[in-house]
């Protein structure tokens, strides 16, 4: 469903509410329609038209929706008198718990509606370097049953937990994002425990019904929970109440007792999974390693963040680069490259001297121009002294890529995965796990 139909069909939700004088419902329903309108406009509406006509309608229903909220904060409870016939009516109780109740769940609803990613991340599959053992069961768990739900009938079901585990940096939350994006018609939350604890006595584990139930509400849906060892870690009798509560729950939502959770799939993502609780850890069907990239891999991510930024790189170049970075975790080559792309910008700035060159013109790449200015050393034929200062903005021609500037920044970077964590992680695929 794209995000404008999403708005529409908001809308009619808040119009119904809003006849039924559900006005709190229908304030609600209207802010959220606005959001999703918004970003519409910016990333689905081309015509402007079409888009001067959305921002009137989104004024009126921000309008109708702040004349909802005056009125529901004026609106008070009317002073029950000692002798009403309605004290102590018991069915006149039970239907006041039931609207706190309800009243509880939509607030838990809102709480939780930032963790729906409505922008999609834009990653595809082929955007991931390597991995295909965890491409192929997210595909098995995501993609196949939406695309093909008659594969899965009778006895044959997806997985309904998968959990990415391996060194820090290794691509495991950058997965989810390919799973985000390729996912077109599920649900996508991405939950931190920032979204599902709180202060308050027994709400934290009222958040975590509540997300189960918007997930079984907007199925297929997948929630990714990114470093849960934070919030499922194993139980002692030194933790807290509260924190033994809401593992509790989350056992509880993850088994599906009395709830259907066909079409809802639960993806974890942890650096350190020796210290999640066994009764959770069973719950993740699929446990997948994601280990540090091997050179073809390796050679795969320098191609990606290069990208289409001028170098002189050749094939074996890249495939030097690679053998260089053994035991450098995907996040660490991004972080090399990054490095070695802003060389020239240090060329420029610590130059003394530039010369003229031809080149392509900045008010028109097609035309090509004698005067433009790049660094060199002040041997250099025709070199001029001066400094980057003296440069006019759109004459500068910054230095392309060389191969020793990625050997400068790789003298300079350092891995950052030790081999103690290596070591029992693969422990812990061995026992429990299989490769990625």
């Amino acid at each position: 469903m794209s995000t404008l139909q999403k708005a529409i069909d908001l809308v009619k939700k808040a119009t119904e509410e809003d006849k039924n004088q559900n006005y709190e419902e229908a304030e609600r329903l209207y802010g959220s329609a606005v959001e999703y309108f918004l970003h519409a406009i910016k990333y689905e509406v081309q015509s402007d038209k079409a888009k001067e006509t959305i921002r009137q309608n989104c004024t009126g229903y921000l309008e109708r929706a702040e004349k909802l909220k005056e009125y529901l904060s004026k609106k008070k409870k009317k002073p029950v008198k000692a002798g009403d016939s309605n004290v102590g009516n018991s069915k006149d109780n039970k239907s006041d718990d039931s609207d706190e109740e309800d009243k509880d769940k939509k607030k838990m609803m809102s709480q939780l509606e930032d963790a729906i990613v409505i922008e999609k991340p834009n990653i595809k599959w082929s955007d991931v370097a390597g991995l295909e053992g965890a491409k192929e069961a997210l595909k098995e768990a995501v993609i196949l049953p939406i695309k093909f739900p008659h594969l899965f009938t009778g006895k044959r079901q997806p997985w309904r937990g998968i959990l990415l585990f391996g060194p820090p940096g290794t691509g495991k939350s950058y997965l989810a994002k390919a799973v985000a994006t390729e996912a077109n018609n599920s649900t996508f939350f991405s939950v931190s425990s920032s979204n599902l604890v709180s202060k308050w006595l027994g709400e934290s584990e009222k958040l975590v019904k509540s997300l189960f139930t918007m997930a079984r509400k907007q199925k297929p849906s997948i929630i990714f929970i990114d470093e849960i060892d934070s919030l499922c870690s194993s139980r002692s009798d030194n933790e807290s109440e509260s924190a033994r509560r809401i593992k509790t729950e989350f056992l509880v939502q993850m088994q599906g007792l009395g709830n259907d959770n066909d079409g809802i799939l639960v993806l974890g993502a942890t650096n350190i999974p020796w210290v999640l609780d066994s009764a959770i850890r069973r719950r993740f069907e699929k446990r997948i390693y994601i280990p540090l990239p091997e050179e073809h891999a390796r050679l795969t991510i320098f191609k990606i963040h290069i990208g289409n930024t001028p170098h002189s790189l050749t094939e074996n170049d890249l495939k030097e680069l690679a053998h260089k970075t053994e035991g450098f975790s995907g996040a660490d080559i991004s972080v090399l490259v990054r490095d070695a792309l802003m060389q020239p910008v240090r060329k420029v700035q610590t130059a003394t001297h530039f010369k003229k060159v031809r080149g392509p013109s900045r008010s028109n790449p097609n035309e090509i121009i004698n005067d433009l200015l790049t660094p060199c050393s002040p041997g250099d034929r025709g070199a001029i002294e001066m400094s980057w200062d003296d440069v006019p903005g759109d004459k500068l021609l910054e230095p392309i890529i060389t191969m020793s500037d990625m050997l400068l920044s790789l003298a300079n970077a350092k891995p950052t995965v030790n081999d103690a964590d290596l070591v029992k992680l693969k422990e812990f695929m061995e026992s429990f796990g299989q490769e990625g």
